[in-house]
């Protein structure tokens, strides 16, 4: 991946934009403001004075930069204020390879979107001053749990490759409805669903389309239990006003990484993961509950650590919400 010539500031890189090799254009400062600027035409023209829009090897441009003079340029977004998430990241493991953290739910992972400050990587960044630090797989937004990042550029690759190669086990923990929901077969577990995934960046919701099969879970329910009355919950049917909701805790072992894989495959068999949004079916878009958090949970992971050669496994220390035990 092409380097980029300025440091991560306030935890966030700098932004990389591809310049076209030809168009109506003459300057780089005419494209961005054929990109951008009807939204900060002045801050666009301030940039470039300050030197602060900078291309290759960090050479500044100016406002008569020739577009053809440059392939790449970087320069960092203004950010807008953001309202802090009100959840905490817990810290299980660092040293000079790797940190290991419990992601609670709603915190993204990386920067996207409306969460830019308010993401894991950036919050760690800044908390730990540790810039170059890199996700090394990601969580939904949604999803709680064990989450894995690299703090020394210089042996990173050795743990990218174990994900790779799929050398890394992870096993997961969600909450949903006891039996199927109405229409679908029992199901005997433990169960393994196969299935071909397909997700579009410009569709929220993944699908599963005929072809085959490139996402595979194992799931096991390891108990089940009484939850609160809760007509309508999301990914749950709806249970009587004074009736609870029989409901099981399950064990998932996801033997592929498709997006949204885990709540497509509970959401297959009938059992959509208790308070989904999208599956089974998409809810409108609310402001996030902080109360009612999606009940999956990233438990554990384990590999061989390439550093010491020997095997290692982190465990989260989140609990689900919903899980109750009781007789299985």
């Amino acid at each position: 991946m092409m380097q980029s010539p300025l440091p991560v500031r306030d935890g966030v890189n700098a932004t990389r934009l591809r310049l076209p090799g030809e168009g109506p254009w003459d300057t780089a400062m005419d494209y961005m403001m054929h990109r951008w600027g009807h939204i900060d035409p002045q801050g666009i023209e301030d940039r470039f004075d300050a030197g602060e829009i900078v291309g290759e090897g960090g050479v500044p441009l100016d406002r008569a930069t020739p577009l053809q003079d440059h392939t790449f340029i970087w320069y960092y977004r203004s950010l807008p204020p953001e309202t802090r998430i009100p959840v905490e990241i817990t810290i299980l493991h660092q040293d000079e390879h790797l940190l290991v953290v419990d992601k609670p739910h709603f915190l993204p992972t990386t920067p996207g979107g409306t969460y830019i400050q308010e993401s894991a990587l950036v919050r760690l960044r800044n908390q730990l001053e540790l810039p170059d630090l890199i996700p090394m797989h990601r969580l939904d937004r949604m999803t709680a749990g064990v989450l894995l990042f690299s703090t020394n550029p210089r042996t990173r690759g050795k743990y990218q490759v174990l994900f790779e190669k799929r050398q890394v086990q992870k096993d997961y923990e969600c909450v949903s409805a006891a039996d199927p929901a109405e229409g679908y077969p029992a199901v005997d577990f433990p169960v393994v669903v196969r299935n071909r995934m397909t997700k579009s960046r410009s569709y929220l919701l993944a699908e599963v389309i005929d072809g085959e099969p490139n996402a595979e879970t194992r799931i096991e329910r390891l108990e089940t239990f009484d939850g609160g009355a809760a007509p309508g919950a999301a990914g749950t049917p709806a249970a009587a006003p004074d009736s609870p909701r029989r409901l099981a805790r399950y064990r998932l072992e996801p033997h592929t990484g498709k997006t949204h894989q885990l709540r497509v495959h509970m959401a297959s068999l009938g059992l959509g993961i208790v308070n989904d949004a999208f599956y089974p079916d998409l809810l409108d878009k609310a402001p996030d509950d902080y109360t009612r958090p999606l009940q999956l949970l990233a438990r554990g992971i384990r590999f061989v650590d390439p550093m010491s050669g020997k095997p290692v496994e982190y465990r989260s220390g989140l609990d689900l919400s919903e899980a109750r035990p009781g007789q299985a």
